[in-house]
Formats: structure tokens, sequence, C-alpha cells
């Protein structure tokens, strides 16, 4: 097995693998990730490093443990895979089960469905508990169409944060670069937060997280343009591809407005807007324009999301089989 790279079956039985099992509710690696960030910022705080400074070393320190820690699991199943024919598969299989569980499509449909099936059995207040799994915002008084819009918001997001963006760098550098991309993306989600206890502190992983979502986020604007294409028809294609170009950079984040407003195109609706987040209101500006508002808005964004992850599985294969 090679360090850097990963053989394009692997990728795709991988992809398959968290499509059809999805994720376990104990001992996820992401939760791991999440331990690790949590003693390493008390560690900081406690030696008065919680500025600026201590906010970079956080993100070296866990990026660091991580990505190595990735290493060793290659070198170890690299060592394993050398003694036999039969352990050589048996790290592939082990392979291919870590490496699923670095990809959450399965998750987010099963979530988001979770919620636009309380929606339609007027179980409000259960779908707003259900939504906080998704969203940062206060969900307490959001109405059904809120909570749907911000199902679809989420759905585009994380088809970058926890699809494109993963795939795209298992593809690029392997399992190590798959690692490090989501030790970055739990980075940001635990301490990439503007508020007074995180906003020094969490700025260096905010800004990395940026950083490693630029390509990615642009990638999944044009994937959901193209899956458009193929279950909506040119006409809405057009329309997601326009208000992506349009819309996409008025988001407060410079990646997040990519899929969200190529997402709200592709549907007709309009995302975005004035929310609370942690008790402050953020005047977040609208993304779209309102045409055609669907019941099944969320299943709609659901078939756009799972598209958009094969084709951009099967274009990325493609150009790395022509490439190398």
């Amino acid at each position: 097995m090679k360090l850097f790279y990963v053989d394009s079956l692997t990728i795709a039985l991988a992809f398959l693998l968290d499509l059809v099992i999805g994720d376990p509710k104990k001992y996820h690696p992401i939760s791991g990730i999440g331990k690790l960030i949590q003693k390493t910022e008390n560690f900081l705080r406690s030696i008065h490093l919680d500025g600026k400074l201590g906010g970079v070393l956080l993100f070296l320190i866990v990026c660091s443990i991580t990505f190595f820690l990735s290493i060793f699991f290659i070198k170890l199943l690299s060592l394993l895979s050398a003694v036999s024919k039969s352990f050589y598969f048996f790290s592939l299989v082990i392979l291919i089960i870590v490496s699923s569980l670095f990809l959450a499509l399965k998750g987010l449909i099963l979530t988001s469905s979770t919620i636009d099936r309380l929606i339609n059995e007027n179980k409000l207040y259960e779908a707003r508990i259900a939504l906080k799994a998704l969203v940062g915002r206060y969900t307490e008084n959001l109405t059904p169409k809120q909570i749907k819009i911000a199902v679809v918001e989420s759905l585009s997001e994380n088809l970058s944060d926890a699809m494109i963006a993963p795939l795209f760098y298992f593809l690029v550098g392997g399992f190590p670069f798959l690692v490090l991309y989501k030790t970055v993306n739990t980075l940001d989600s635990m301490v990439g937060y503007k508020n007074e206890r995180y906003k020094d502190f969490g700025w260096f992983s905010a800004r990395m997280d940026d950083l490693f979502n630029f390509i990615p986020a642009r990638i999944t604007g044009f994937m959901i343009v193209l899956a458009t294409l193929f279950l909506f028809g040119a006409k809405k294609a057009k329309d997601s591809f326009r208000i992506m170009l349009r819309d996409g950079r008025k988001h407060l984040s410079p990646n997040s407005g990519i899929p969200e407003a190529a997402m709200a195109g592709a549907l007709g609706i309009r995302v975005g807007g004035p929310n609370y987040y942690h008790g402050i209101l953020v005047e977040k500006p609208y993304i779209g324009e309102e045409k055609d508002f669907r019941d099944d808005v969320i299943k709609l964004a659901q078939k756009v999301v799972v598209l958009s992850s094969f084709l951009f599985l099967i274009i990325a294969l493609g150009v790395r089989s022509f490439i190398w």
C-alpha cells in the first residue's frame, strides 16, 4: 500500500460502504478527533495560551498528531499486507471500512429524512430538536418552512464538507490527507466561532478551514449544477448556475455560499436571511429567488446531493485514471 495514494476501487468501495451502512453510533474516529481537540484546548488554556498564538498551536498540535497517526496506520497496514495474500485482502478491507467513516453521505440523508418525516407528522418540537444536529442557529421558533430551508442549506453545505471535500483530498493525497482534512473541518466546527471565547483562539482554524474548502466548495457548486441538469432539466440547471454566480459570494463564509446558491437556484427557493446564533442576531443576506417552494423540497435536495456525490466520484476517478 502506498502512503499517499489509494487505488480507485478502494475509494469507490469506501464511498459505497458509507452510503449503504453509514456511521457507527460508538467509537467513531471523528469523536476521537473531537476529544483530542478538547483536551488540547484545555491544556493550552491552562497555561494561558488562549489567544491567537494558542489557536495556532492548537491547530498545529492536533493536525500533526492525527496526520502522523494516519501515516502510522497506513504503514501498519502495509506491513500486514506484505505477510501474505490473505493479510493483503484483510488490510484492504480494514482500509475501506476506516476510510468510509470519514465520509458522511448516509448520515446526512438519514438525519434530513428524519426531520422531514417529523415535519410531515406535525411533530414540530421534535423536528426543531433534530435540526440542531445539522445547524448552529436557534431552532426553537422556526416554522415548518424555515426548518425545511435550514435542512436544504445544511444539505448543500455538507455536500461539500462531508462528501466532496473528503473525497477530493482522499483522491489527491490518500488516507493521510483524508484524515487531515476531516481534522481541519472538525477544528473549525468546534472552535471556529466569532464569539468572545473563540474569536482569537479559533481564528486560525477557521481560516485554514476556509483554505482547505476553497477548491472543493466550487467543485461542489458545479456538481450541483450538473446533477440539476440530469434531474430537472436544462432550465433549472441554468438557474442553478446563474444563482451560483450571482449570489455565491453573498454568504458570510467564502465557501458555503457557493453550494447553497447553486442548490437554491436548482430548487427555485430562497435561503439565508437573518437568524439567531448563540443568542445573537446575524443578518445574513438572502440567497436565491423563491419561485416554486414545494413541500418535498428536502427530498429534492437529497436527490441532488446523492447524484452530485456520484457524479464527482465518477468524474474524479476518470480524470485521475487519465492523468496517472
